[in-house]
């Protein structure tokens, strides 16, 4: 029982003496400080960049929704315009100029619809090389 109390005596005597030093107090808060100040420091440069992040999504949100508005704008003034108003009436109301004639072309030919669906299809049955297929696509009639 003695040596354990001896024991004990000694711990604190070494604690007290040895570890609880007015120097090593002050560095142990030294050193708490300055990872409090760290820790403080990197979380106010995250919330800094976090905030550059949120307005320059704001500026180009703004933008875009600037951009939309001049287009807008711009639609409204062409609506307005006689050139467009002149376009609805010949489209809706048959109307057209004094010296206008309309010319109606005549629907394609089923060959010439298929035309090049031929001529693709005999490409592929042949193995030509890339080269070949170019040139039969850019000059076709050699």
């Amino acid at each position: 029982m003695n040596g354990i109390k001896n024991k004990i005596r000694k711990f604190n005597y070494v604690t007290r003496h040895d570890f609880l030093t007015v120097e090593n107090v002050v560095l142990v808060l030294a050193i708490a400080l300055c990872l409090l100040w760290t820790y403080q420091s990197v979380s106010a440069m995250s919330r800094n960049w976090e905030l550059t992040e949120r307005l320059t999504e704001e500026k180009k949100e703004l933008e875009l929704v600037s951009v939309e508005v001049d287009t807008a704008e711009l639609e409204n003034e062409y609506y307005r315009s006689e050139e467009y108003q002149e376009l609805l009436a010949r489209k809706y109301l048959d109307k057209k100029f004094k010296d206008e004639k309309m010319v109606v072309m005549p629907e394609n030919s089923a060959e010439a619809k298929n035309k090049h669906v031929t001529a693709q299809k005999i490409i592929e049955e042949k193995d030509y090389t890339n080269f070949e297929k170019w040139m039969m696509y850019l000059f076709p009639n050699n």
